[in-house]
């Protein structure tokens, strides 16, 4: 939805997250063995109840760290509650992994919360460094024995570890790579933290391709088929190949000092007339590129494809009526606009796009089809097809042709929509130029890939996009935001309400001069709380 607007939800239709852990993918863990061995009896007189005392968590997370030291698995495997998923891990610990002298130091304890370092060497066919990291780990009460026990989390062994995941020592699965950005600036994940993903990826695919030869590395090993290996140490430098990306140095570490504001954040960058990427950033405690492969509901930035919809189809146009009244139902769902709104019946497209109105998209409900916002979606935008190629893994929208309650929903970036940020970024290009240029990280020339394609836009609806965009940009909602900006400037606010959350997701996109960028963060509030500054620091760079 728009900057504060609010949606009343009769027949619940809200915002259903997928994705990475943490973007919309909640894990609920259930420790199917929380005696740690299978010892003790359940049900018996003597089991302890309530947190587990200062001695208890002093004297098991002792025990663990001593049978992890010694690369005793089994054994240290039986202090957690969950012993199944930690001896296999602990056991490629020192098997797989190759490390050894595991040595273990405690810090204060925070209530049941230990944090601790750990440093030990990596050896390997003659080869050795050494690692040092730090972790922690929670002590828990077990539910049916009533021990005081850890609380299970590949986490505990290395703070990169997720589920699904273990560690491995060897020659390299990809060789590496010199990622380069557009005009030649060496690329590293020390100096761009949120690339770290992006660039294990780009080595993944294109290692090979580049020219490199593969070293001895301590890396982690995802679960996920085609995920990209992880490293932590090089033993042995191979030879990194060179391979040339559309970013721009100067744009991603505006991205990467944006994001850092705020928590659960994501931006992109593209170049509209090119489409090439110029930055991609996260700000996140997991590795998941929500940047790229985010499934979100993007709220009121969704209007630029609605009102391209609605014009397109000659339902209303730029000038045309778009009343903005209190409330809008549609099939047992009311909608309502940021609180204190006045309503404006003879408001235009042009007026309710720059306020962000609701309930004027909801209006027109009734007079579009049930599949043409996917049309317009897919024909003139590039998206929801499953074919965009852009060097890495990437989510090509969603638009579903969504009947009930849902048609309305849809108009407004809620219901069943799903977009990332990449996405709405490709969006605000296309609306600015045009045309749609399907997004690329790295040339497809490099791998001969083939691109996406779609239709693009009129000249006459991309000037009433780019009209509308402007004024929103200038004096509707997102002008704070955009102030100080020169140039040929645009932009749309948004934010999607998500069952369960107590704040909205911030959304915004915006273009000036040839740079769009758009931004989403999770819990953000308002598209101008969050998402719109990390935006607005990213297209002062000028591209």
């Amino acid at each position: 939805m728009g900057k504060g607007v609010k949606a009343t939800v009769i027949g619940s239709v809200f915002a259903v997250m997928v994705g990475g852990a943490g973007y919309g993918a909640y894990n609920i863990v259930s420790a199917l063995n929380d005696d740690g061995g299978g010892s003790g009896a359940a049900g018996s007189a003597s089991v302890k109840t309530g947190p587990p005392s200062k001695d208890e968590i002093k004297e098991t997370s002792a025990k663990f760290f001593a049978a992890w030291e010694k690369g005793q698995a089994a054994t240290a495997a039986t202090y957690t509650n969950n012993d199944g998923a930690a001896e296999p891990l602990l056991t490629a610990y020192g098997e797989a992994a190759h490390i050894k002298g595991v040595k273990i130091t405690p810090g204060a304890a925070s209530g049941a919360t230990i944090p601790f370092t750990v440093k030990a060497t990596v050896s390997y066919e003659g080869k050795s460094k050494p690692l040092a990291y730090e972790s922690k780990l929670t002590i828990v009460r077990g539910k049916t024995t009533g021990r005081a026990l850890v609380d299970w989390q590949p986490s505990v062994v290395h703070p990169q570890l997720q589920k699904g995941d273990t560690l491995v020592t060897g020659e390299a699965a990809d060789p590496p790579i010199e990622a380069v950005d557009r005009n030649d600036v060496v690329l590293t994940k020390a100096k761009y933290p949120s690339l770290g993903p992006i660039l294990d990826e780009l080595r993944a695919k294109y290692g090979d391709t580049a020219g490199g030869t593969p070293g001895i590395e301590l890396s982690i090993r995802h679960q996920a088929e085609g995920s990209a290996d992880t490293s932590l140490l090089t033993l042995a430098k191979g030879k990194a190949g060179r391979l040339r990306t559309t970013l721009s140095a100067s744009v991603q570490a505006a991205a990467e000092t944006a994001v850092k504001k705020y928590a659960e954040s994501s931006v992109v960058a593209v170049k509209p007339s090119t489409g090439e990427v110029l930055a991609v950033a996260n700000h996140r405690d997991d590795a998941f590129n929500a940047a790229f492969l985010g499934k979100l509901a993007p709220g009121s930035t969704m209007k630029i494809l609605s009102a391209a919809t609605l014009i397109d189809n000659k339902i209303t146009s730029m000038n045309g009526p778009a009343p903005c009244p209190n409330e809008a139902v549609w099939q047992s769902q009311t909608f309502h606009n940021l609180k204190n709104m006045p309503p404006n019946e003879k408001a235009t497209l042009a007026d309710s796009f720059a306020r962000s109105c609701n309930t004027a998209f909801v209006k027109y409900a009734d007079e579009v089809k049930v599949d043409s916002l996917t049309k317009e979606a897919e024909d003139h935008f590039g998206l929801g097809q499953d074919n965009w190629k852009t060097g890495i893994p990437s989510f090509d929208g969603s638009v579903p042709a969504s009947g009930g309650p849902d048609t309305a929903a849809n108009l407004i970036g809620q219901g069943e929509v799903q977009m990332s940020p990449l996405n709405m970024a490709s969006v605000t290009a296309t609306a600015m130029t045009g045309r749609f240029r399907q997004p690329v990280i790295v040339s497809p020339k490099l791998d001969d890939r083939e691109l996406a394609t779609a239709e693009g836009l009129s000249a006459s609806t991309v000037a009433q996009l780019r009209a509308m965009m402007n004024r929103t940009a200038t004096s509707g909602t997102a002008a704070g935001v955009m102030r100080g900006l020169g140039g040929s400037i645009g932009a749309k606010t948004g934010s999607a309400e998500v069952d369960g959350q107590s704040k909205s997701n911030s959304w915004f996109t915006g273009y000036r001069n040839d740079i769009a960028a758009a931004a989403m963060t999770q819990d953000g509030g308002h598209g101008i709380d969050a998402a719109g500054p990390i935006v607005a620091a990213v297209l002062r760079t000028g591209g």
